[in-house]
């Protein structure tokens, strides 16, 4: 668990600094967790209990209208996960969390950030820093999906995260830029890759 605690107090620093007593709070209640491919962490209509840290794997949000998958983001090590708005909200939730690939995770339950928010002044600013980081990304990216076509979408993906055509199957690309299968292999050929 040292390195795990080294990977999550690394991760935290990004959103906001935290005191020691502050940050020795919030780096207890996590727990290690591990899950298979293709397995479902949260579903539609369930409340999200938790706030993950992915530490090895792949997982994709994603919403289901008329039996096609629109992937709506990604997580992978080191970053946070988890459908936040149910989590946050403690309302049902409208997507899904799957995995992707055999995953290994911190997570953390709802009520003890709560009670952690509660207890510690630094511990809320966090949440609404990092928050608002998650919102400033979400607009960007719908900027990206009204307005860019579909190479855009393409090249402006591989310039923010040029190692994800290694991680992440090309059909969930597919889906996350909008556009089918088919496309997304003939704009590959085409892009010259960095």
């Amino acid at each position: 668990m040292a390195d795990t605690r080294i990977i999550l107090q690394e991760q935290l620093a990004l959103f906001h600094p935290l005191d020691e007593e502050a940050l020795e709070a919030l780096c207890r209640p996590w727990e290690e967790v591990s899950y298979g491919r293709k397995q479902l962490l949260t579903r539609i209509g369930e409340t999200e209990r938790y706030l993950y840290l992915v530490l090895e794997g792949v997982q994709r949000a994603y919403y289901t209208h008329n039996d096609k998958d629109a992937t709506l983001v990604f997580s992978y090590a080191p970053s946070f996960s988890g459908v936040v708005d149910s989590f946050l909200l403690q309302q049902p939730s409208a997507y899904q969390l799957e995995t992707i690939t055999r995953s290994r995770l911190l997570r953390m339950h709802y009520h003890d950030l709560a009670d952690l928010m509660e207890q510690h002044r630094s511990i809320e600013t966090w949440v609404r820093v990092a928050v608002t980081r998650v919102l400033a990304g979400t607009l960007q990216r719908q900027v990206e999906l009204m307005a860019f076509s579909a190479e855009e979408k393409f090249t402006t993906l591989l310039q923010r995260s040029p190692q994800i055509l290694n991680l992440i199957p090309h059909k969930y690309l597919a889906s996350y830029i909008d556009v089918d299968p088919a496309t997304f292999s003939k704009m590959l050929a085409r892009v010259k890759l960095f």
